[in-house]
């Protein structure tokens, strides 16, 4: 052959490597914190704080990692702007303790303070950080104004530390207050050139993580996270759990109804690939609950409202998520409603209505699979209650073992 020949090769070859693009860099949901309305005391949780000229400091465990990392804030329930001071970004210790020299100053369009609208939600800049999968990060938040209400999230299950007055998010302070609700934030992503994606969970308390040991991430999308991580380490799997205690599908109480907030909590997380759908016994319990008394009976009698929930119209609420889901070419696993009997909203007519519902996602096919959640969940010997090894004491909410065992019971192989 002549040296033309291999000449001509050799630049075709050449033109072919750089014309091939690089993989590029994809930002995913990392964490999460669905944001709720403030509340008052009396309902199934605190009554919702406010802060003023005040430090606010929280520490949170991502699932996927990658190179470059964004805060999503929150004001989506203010009715005023919200200032932020300052802010700022570092690695943590299992126990929630700043890293020395990972920190990072956070900015918002190239500043260090801003105001979030009333109303809205708001990114930070990209700040350049290297995060590995299961990270522990801590978020540092100077308000130096009078909040009002916080948008917040409830049950973080997860302590955080509020300043007495100033600005400390540089330095270690002595808390004045311990919370356990994510303040003003709702979501971490990360960008990442691996191959990533994202997987939402919309839940109610049970995948919030109630009933688990606080400060030790053993809500079961948490243990979910650790499966993938462990199997997956080349690919990034973020884990965003969007669950509210007490939330329902069809009904507004606590928060919006998990149709009127699919879009904004779940259909919006960068990088979406998968939904999990695990909620649906609160508005069995509020719909057929007998409040005779107890310190809960005013609560949960105050949310029942003319609409019950019945097998027919949760079935059509489950449609509608997997059609919306489906219209982004995300597929949308429904996962069984738990046992519940022992609680104090059981009844016998509300379980036979779950019954009936858990037959359709086992059956019908309309959800992308199916997450038994039931049958990891229940007592062999009493399938209407939840085993006692894995539920916490209220028959309704897990414990860490139930957790676990949750996690364990989902097939890996549905997540590629």
């Amino acid at each position: 052959m002549t040296s033309t020949f291999w000449r001509v090769t050799l630049y075709a070859a050449l033109l072919a490597a750089l014309s091939t693009p690089a993989t590029a860099a994809t930002w995913i949901g990392t964490w999460g914190a669905a944001p709720l309305p403030p509340t008052a005391a009396g309902g199934p949780g605190p009554a919702t704080p406010s802060f003023s000229n005040q430090t606010i400091r929280q520490v949170v465990r991502i699932s996927a990692g990658g190179n470059r990392v964004r805060v999503r804030f929150t004001n989506e329930y203010g009715t005023k702007p919200l200032a932020i001071g300052t802010a700022r970004i570092a690695l943590a210790d299992d126990k929630g303790n700043v890293q020395p020299g990972t920190e990072r100053a956070l900015t918002f369009n190239g500043k260090a303070n801003t105001l979030i609208p009333a109303g809205a939600p708001m990114l930070s800049d990209p700040v350049d950080m290297t995060v590995k999968a299961l990270s522990t990060l801590s978020i540092s938040l100077f308000v130096p104004e009078d909040t009002g209400p916080c948008t917040c999230h409830a049950i973080g299950m997860q302590t955080a530390y509020v300043s007495e007055t100033g600005d400390f998010t540089n330095k270690d302070f002595t808390p004045k207050e311990k919370i356990l609700a994510r303040a003003f934030i709702s979501g971490i992503e990360v960008e990442t050139a691996a191959p990533a994606k994202a997987i939402a969970v919309l839940g109610d308390s049970i995948s919030d993580g109630m009933g688990s040991t606080n400060d030790a991430n053993r809500r079961w999308p948490d243990a979910l996270a650790e499966r993938l991580a462990a199997r997956d380490t080349k690919r990034g799997w973020g884990i965003v759990n969007m669950g509210i205690s007490g939330n329902r599908l069809l009904s507004d109480g606590a928060a919006q109804s998990a149709l009127a907030r699919f879009d904004r909590d779940v259909l919006s997380v960068p990088g979406l690939s998968y939904v999990i759908v695990f909620l649906g016994v609160n508005d069995l319990g509020i719909a057929y609950g007998k409040f005779e008394n107890g310190p809960m009976a005013a609560f949960f009698k105050s949310q029942q409202g003319p609409n019950k929930a019945t097998a027919e119209s949760m079935i059509a609420g489950y449609r509608q998520l997997i059609a919306r889901a489906h219209a982004k070419g995300v597929k949308i696993y429904g996962a069984t409603i738990a046992p519940y009997e022992g609680a104090m909203y059981y009844s016998d007519e509300g379980n036979s209505v779950r019954e009936a519902v858990n037959k359709w996602i086992r059956t019908d096919g309309a959800f992308d699979a199916v997450l038994d959640f039931d049958a990891a969940f229940r007592d062999p010997a009493k399938p209407t209650q939840m085993a006692t090894p894995l539920q916490s004491g209220d028959h309704l909410h897990g414990s860490d073992a139930g957790y676990q065992a949750v996690a364990k019971s989902i097939d890996l192989s549905l997540f590629k």
